[in-house]
């Protein structure tokens, strides 16, 4: 067993999302979302590669100018949590994925892993996945607060797509 998955390289440098990572042969970073998004790929024993994703967002608390009373996080995280974890359809097949989040002060954490023999198309997934996360938080964002970057440009990049 290799590795380096057979095409990974290949398929990380096409990509218009990702850019090689710390281990360029393994590891690619997202470049297309303001939050940090990280893929290690492994192979596995069964001939398929393993890609663990890996999202990092900041804590809502994180991001703005004004105090946020800690029920007021809670809630913001809680309802994250639960609508990062119903992927409903946005890979290109069917999958049995449950991403696992945790949190601290500052940050909280998406990770989860999907595997597939077609390389192109796992890391196609990785991609949406990342992407998937990235939406889930910024509808998840609360209007009445002053926000602070990243989210105060994302909000500007929204408002500039729907023309308000």
């Amino acid at each position: 067993m290799s590795s380096t998955p057979a095409g990974l390289v290949r398929a990380i440098d096409s990509h218009r999302a990702f850019e090689p990572g710390a281990d360029a042969e393994t590891t690619f970073v997202s470049t297309t979302t303001a939050f940090d998004g990280v893929v290690d790929a492994a192979p596995t024993d069964d001939d398929r590669v393993a890609f663990t994703v890996t999202v990092t967002v900041p804590m809502l608390g994180t991001v703005t100018d004004d105090d946020l009373a800690p029920i007021v996080e809670d809630g913001w995280y809680e309802t994250f949590e639960r609508r990062v974890t119903d992927l409903g359809a946005i890979f290109r097949i069917e999958r049995e994925l449950t991403p696992q989040v945790s949190h601290d002060e500052s940050e909280a954490v998406v990770t989860a892993t999907l595997t597939d023999r077609n390389v192109e198309r796992g890391v196609d997934d990785a991609a949406a996945l990342i992407d998937f996360v990235e939406g889930t938080y910024v509808q998840g964002i609360i209007p009445g607060y002053t926000y602070t970057d990243p989210v105060a440009g994302l909000l500007d990049q929204a408002r500039a797509a729907g023309g308000s």
